[in-house]
């Protein structure tokens, strides 16, 4: 899932971002209200953190564009004032979700996958393929009930494989899904990784490879 943090404080927005990534999620950062536009036009993304009060483009107004231009990517919204009076305020101009600072790190983390699993089809709580098992609640990976250690992008990519059930998965997507906005697209950053990946989970071999189209666990 892929996640953009619009947010002016830099260490707040930085130490959000690297917590997310901690998580197995792609995370962009956006500092003002037109680098969030901007990123929003270009990328797509299953959630948005937003600081109301960005500056720039202000936050409520970025808010409006999301709604306007029908980007399908859900609204979390983050500001200093916690009344009721701005919370109904921010949740009227389209944000899905709204949470005060500050804040608990592992709130904001529940709230970005409850966000996320409404951005599209939601996933069940293990999503399970060829004797492979992945627990989302837990972060762990069994293949034939045997515990398998994943580093975070390996689980990225192992979910996104799981989620297609059996379909194909091209390399542009998984890293359009997986990593952030800063990986070379011609890297073989993904082909490495699904090299990790493969021999993690031992034999048979659970991922194919479709030459010339990508990858898929059949």
């Amino acid at each position: 899932m892929r996640v953009l943090v619009a947010e002016d404080e830099r260490m707040l927005a930085d130490s959000i971002a690297e917590g997310l990534r901690g998580e197995a999620l792609a995370v962009d950062v956006a500092y003002d209200g037109e680098e969030t536009l901007e990123r929003l036009g270009v990328n797509e993304y299953a959630v948005l953190i937003l600081d109301r009060d960005l500056p720039g483009v202000h936050g409520d107004d970025v808010c409006r564009t999301v709604v306007e231009r029908e980007w399908l990517v859900r609204v979390l919204m983050l500001t200093a004032a916690g009344d009721v009076r701005s919370r109904v305020a921010g949740l009227s101009l389209g944000a899905d979700d709204y949470l005060p600072k500050p804040f608990a790190f592992e709130e904001l983390v529940a709230r970005v996958h409850a966000l996320g699993r409404r951005s599209g089809k939601a996933d069940p709580p293990m999503l399970e393929r060829a004797g492979v098992r992945l627990d989302w609640a837990h972060r762990q990976v069994f293949r034939d009930g045997v515990y398998v250690p994943l580093a975070r992008k390996e689980f990225g990519v192992l979910a996104e494989l799981l989620r297609a059930g059996g379909t194909v998965v091209s390399a542009e997507d998984l890293l359009e899904r997986v990593w952030d906005e800063h990986i070379d697209p011609f890297t073989n950053t993904v082909r490495t990784t699904m090299m990790k990946l493969r021999r993690k989970l031992g034999e048979p071999q659970a991922i194919e490879t479709v030459p010339g189209a990508g990858y898929r666990i059949p």
